[in-house]
């Protein structure tokens, strides 16, 4: 966060008056500075606050923990107090890039328009957070160039508009576009619409990124004979979700080939809507797509409809991909003359939803063939022709397990495919001079602070106040910042499960609300240390149960993805929480402090749970235990 400049409102001081006539000079002084000095904190932060009101609430001599104190909002006193009165007057979101930098949220950057031309080949060879607008308009030949864009960012921002559009002959290449960022939000409108020859090409787009969310909008309609390749794009990904609307739409003669799409990514959404509608002589190849990933769900809408005499091609198309939800949606409908071809389609490990619905009906003269096509498949309203030919079909039942197993004993273990080791373990592993895999415990999520009460307080939070919310946080229909906000309002207002107490909370005082009203006054909160032997093996050292190792009660926060910090805290029944040292298995030394909570009742958990997968079992039959990762934490009676 770059430092922010102090707010220039009228008011605060006045807020303090009177407060600061029982202060020294030295506590005036800091007070108005919104400092510290030495070990004087200013009084009137919202940390100063926190410190007093964890005091207050919790009784015990326990230490206050440190890493929750470093969650507090870092504003000063002026700045609270300004930023409470523009909340109060709905006034936030004229003053959100000052109040995120103070504040320590996370926000997008609001790209202007920009006015600059490049009449010229363009060789850009490190650009970040950037609104082109009318970029390339009926350029003639030429090559432009994106090098090193946006790589490495945290909230990397980008809007390509009315891009190439009308061009003849002219190229675009963009190469390691939005690799390594965050959350990223990415978005092409009005790609080469109009454009006659030339070709755009895109490697290793969105590589490696932890929430994506990439939009192509109208890409390449009405073009003539542009080639148009992806390679490597979205790999590796977790989370988040990537669009293509009206792809390619009234093109002629125009080639797409996607190499590499998505393979590896965790959880991950595509959404294809008006592909290649009405194109003629289109030839559009998937190959590699969705191969490997985990809990995909892919979207097919309104596929090659209209199309003449096309070609439209997948190869290996899910390969490997565990569970997850796929939907082809009026594919090829009313064409003439299509050729589709599905070559290895949904070979997965573990078989998820793949629906089909008005397969190439209404077409003429088409040509469909699928070959090795997955199990738990369903067709709807396909054409049922000599023209639909399916090889080494698999059907759903006995078979699909038979495939599974034999995928399973050919390609290794499901556990070792698709859930990190050490995620989830038995609570038998908690033995001292146990060795077991330590999982990536640390924290991805974008570095953000609490709100103060006295401003969280004045925030809407609810579904039905969404579009408050949007305006306040500035953001716009289908943008990256309204699904982080809409999901995470979901999540919040979720039923609770069997046994269940939940709530989400944004400030710490919130939160020392919550964990007291389940667990009484007497609490402490922990979390593992530090992130040392993530991704490696541990061995276990000397190890401690919580409340004599009995059954407990707890509170565990999870973070949220919200522009402020969000914990989701909710308390189940029947656990059992342990403190463990953790040492490095070639030294011996202590390298960390494990804090380990097991769930004892998993009956209402999921059949399809990682946990299941990772440890062979189902609901009901095994406890799951799992690590708190960093900046997670338990709550727990003191013992």
């Amino acid at each position: 966060m770059q430092q922010h400049t102090q707010l220039s409102l009228v008011t605060p001081f006045s807020l303090f008056f009177i407060f600061f006539s029982f202060l020294n000079p030295m506590q005036v002084a800091l007070a108005a500075n919104g400092g510290s000095s030495g070990a004087a904190e200013n009084p009137f932060s919202p940390k100063a606050y926190l410190v007093r009101y964890w005091s207050k609430e919790v009784r015990n001599d326990a230490e206050k923990p440190s890493f929750l104190l470093s969650k507090a909002s870092p504003l000063n006193a002026v700045d609270s107090a300004a930023f409470v009165k523009l909340a109060a007057q709905n006034g936030l979101s004229t003053r959100l890039p000052e109040f995120c930098s103070a504040a320590n949220l996370l926000c997008f950057p609001d790209l202007a328009p920009s006015l600059e031309k490049h009449d010229k080949n363009a060789n850009f060879a490190v650009y970040t957070n950037k609104n082109f607008t009318n970029y390339g308009t009926d350029r003639l030949a030429g090559v432009d160039s994106f090098k090193n864009y946006s790589i490495g960012e945290n909230l990397p921002v980008d809007s390509f508009r009315r891009y190439s559009r009308d061009s003849v002959n002219h190229k675009d290449q963009f190469t390691s576009y939005a690799n390594d960022g965050n959350v990223v939000d990415q978005s092409f409108n009005s790609y080469a619409g109009g454009s006659t020859g030339g070709a755009g090409d895109f490697k290793k787009y969105a590589d490696s990124v932890n929430v994506p969310h990439l939009g192509f909008n109208s890409y390449s309609d009405d073009s003539n004979g542009r080639s148009h390749g992806f390679t490597g794009y979205s790999e590796n990904a977790n989370a988040g979700d990537q669009s293509f609307s009206s792809y390619s739409k009234n093109a002629n003669g125009a080639p797409n080939e996607f190499t590499g799409y998505g393979t590896s990514a965790n959880v991950v959404g595509s959404g294809f809507t008006g592909y290649g509608q009405s194109g003629n002589g289109a030839n559009d190849k998937f190959n590699n797509y969705g191969n490997d990933q985990n809990n995909p769900t892919n979207n097919f809408r309104s596929y090659g409809d209209g199309g003449n005499a096309g070609v439209e091609t997948f190869t290996s198309y899910r390969d490997r991909a565990n569970v997850g939800d796929d939907s082809f949606q009026s594919y090829a409908k009313n064409s003439n003359g299509q050729k589709m071809d599905f070559t290895n389609y949904g070979k997965s490990f573990n078989v998820g939803s793949d629906k089909f619905t008005g397969y190439g009906q209404g077409a003429k003269g088409q040509e469909i063939g699928f070959k090795i096509y997955g199990a738990n498949t369903t067709f709807k309203d396909y054409a049922k022709k000599e023209s639909v030919s399916f090889k080494s079909y698999t059907k759903a039942g006995a078979s699909s397990e038979k495939v599974a197993a034999t995928m399973a004993a050919a390609s290794g273990s499901l556990v070792k495919k698709w859930v990190e080791p050490g995620k989830f373990f038995r609570e038998s592993m908690l033995k001292k001079g146990v060795v077991m895999p330590m999982p990536d415990i640390q924290d991805k999520m974008p570095k953000r602070s609490f709100l103060p009460r006295t401003i969280l307080s004045k925030l809407p939070f609810a579904t039905s106040k969404i579009a408050a919310l949007k305006q306040i946080f500035h953001a716009a229909d289908n943008s990256t910042m309204e699904k982080i906000i809409v999901d995470a309002l979901q999540e919040c207002e979720r039923a609770p499960s069997a046994g269940e107490t939940k709530r989400c909370v944004g400030s710490a005082e919130d939160m020392i609300d919550f964990a007291t009203t389940v667990l009484g006054r007497n609490v402490v909160v922990r979390s593992t240390e530090n992130v040392n032997g993530a991704k490696h093996d541990v061995i276990i050292g000397s190890v401690k149960g919580i409340n004599g190792g009995k059954v407990t009660q707890s509170v565990s926060c999870h973070q949220s993805l919200f522009p402020y910090l969000l914990y989701y805290c909710h308390s189940v029944p029947k656990v059992r929480v342990y403190e463990a040292d953790l040492l490095d298995p070639v030294s011996k030394a202590k390298i960390n402090h494990g804090v380990a909570i097991c769930h004892l009742d998993t009956s209402a958990w999921s059949p399809t749970h990682g946990s299941f997968m990772a440890l062979g079992s189902g609901p009901g039959q095994i406890e799951v235990c799992h690590w708190i990762f960093q900046n997670d934490m338990t709550w727990t009676i003191a013992d």
